[in-house]
């Protein structure tokens, strides 16, 4: 059946915000710890703990890098470069800090490309469901960086996503997911900072290139607010990208549970991400979308196969009603039921496969029954049958395919099949 899980990214979004929420909703401590030393990466420990953000509880996730592999601002300097950070090779960035005993040590940091970070995922022991959620926001974050660079994918080498510590975000966020079986995302906007941040190459708006592109991509709508400081990583917005199924939240929904991912900056506000489980609540009413179009110049042919490609693409029912248009031309009604997330996709399968140049949208509340699909044993053989409840009211109904089956393997008539599998069904459910 799958969770649903809710993201109110009120103070931007991060990975290491996101892990934090997901290990406070339930996720488990001891496997995400075992699935993240079966990465092929050396060079770092997590840690996990509880702290304060203005006073609310929150789980704290951080990524500890050895000296070697150190980064010393997760959350800006090393995504987008340092300003006193300078190129020595194609493969590597040398950063030099100075310490207590006056000694400079040079950090050394790969730059891994897509290919590389496949290859870290696949070799990994993470089940096979995480392994492609990680793989997808990867896939976005590639992207997202190949148009800022101006180009190929396969190209790009950037640490943004081959730092140890991005890799490590990004996994363990996808462990977490597949740990608690979260199967829908919804995720209405993400709130972003305004101004600059300074990157190893000048001075960059916010959202930076990639945020802002990963937005314009994904349809991910962006709340800019007053705070001058960027809110949402590059990370947190490939997260999102890659896992939200819709931005908007059910009218009536009850809360299982919350979790608080806490970020490392107070930029004025309170830093932390909350998830939430919730159970989206049906008494029975439901909402759909009818949509509708007058046709009186397209071929029979043409509208027999709209109506099979509607139909495969998600449509719930697709009808022809016989009409009369101006000048008493005969014409038909197209009237397509569908669910809103195939609206759009329906839509573009009219305009493109049809005559019509206009379709009346409307949304519909309607109330249905609850829906089982059983196999029963009855005196004429096995039979997959329907179970329809609302409250006191049940009914039964046989599937056609296997009154069907029986009717051809028995040479019986159809009603009577049909009338006797409705009645042993009944006997045995109701």
């Amino acid at each position: 059946m799958g969770n649903t899980l809710y993201l109110e990214c009120y103070s931007g979004i991060s990975g290491d915000m996101t892990v934090g929420a997901l290990l406070d909703l339930g996720a488990n401590q001891k496997i995400l710890e075992e699935h993240l030393r079966s990465l092929p990466v050396k060079g770092f420990e997590i840690q996990i703990s509880r702290v304060k953000k203005s006073g609310l509880d929150a789980c704290d996730f951080k990524v500890i890098l050895d000296e070697q592999h150190e980064n010393h601002d997760h959350d800006n300097e090393y995504l987008y470069g340092h300003e006193k950070s300078t190129h020595v090779h194609d493969s590597e960035v040398k950063h030099t800090h100075e310490h207590n005993n006056g000694m400079n040590h040079v950090h050394v940091h790969e730059h891994r490309g897509l290919p590389e970070i496949q290859d870290i995922i696949n070799r990994s022991g993470i089940t096979d469901r995480a392994k492609k959620i990680a793989s997808d926001i990867f896939m976005v974050l590639a992207k997202a960086e190949s148009k800022a660079h101006g180009m190929a994918i396969d190209e790009v080498h950037f640490h943004e996503v081959g730092a140890v510590d991005s890799i490590v975000d990004i996994v363990a966020a996808a462990i977490c997911l597949d740990n608690l079986d979260i199967t829908e995302v919804i995720v209405p906007e993400l709130y972003e900072g305004r101004g600059t941040v300074r990157c190893q190459h000048g001075v960059i708006p916010v959202p930076v290139p990639a945020v802002a592109n990963i937005a314009g991509s994904h349809g991910i709508s962006l709340h800019i607010t007053e705070t001058e400081a960027e809110l949402v990583t590059p990370t947190g917005a490939a997260i999102v990208a890659a896992t939200r199924t819709k931005d908007r939240l059910p009218d009536r929904y009850k809360i299982r549970k919350i979790g608080m991912g806490a970020g490392k900056r107070d930029y004025g506000r309170t830093s932390v991400l909350r998830g939430v489980l919730i159970e989206p609540e049906s008494d029975g009413m439901d909402y759909i979308y009818k949509l509708e179009s007058n046709i009186d110049d397209c071929a029979g042919e043409a509208l027999g196969y709209v109506m099979e490609k509607l139909l495969d693409a998600g449509a719930k029912d697709v009808h022809y009603t016989p009409i009369y248009m101006k000048k008493n031309r005969p014409a038909y009604q197209l009237n397509v039921i569908c669910d809103e997330e195939t609206v759009s996709k329906l839509e573009k399968i009219i305009f493109c496969e049809t005559t019509t140049i206009g379709i009346r949208r409307m949304k519909i509340q309607r109330t249905v029954m609850h829906r089982e699909i059983r196999t029963v044993e009855t005196s004429l053989g096995e039979s997959v049958i329907k179970v329809c409840r609302l409250g006191e009211i049940a009914k039964v109904y046989p599937e056609y395919e296997s009154v069907a089956a029986i009717c051809r393997e028995k040479h019986l008539a159809f009603g009577d099949v049909w009338n006797k599998i409705c009645q042993e069904a009944e006997g045995q459910l109701l």
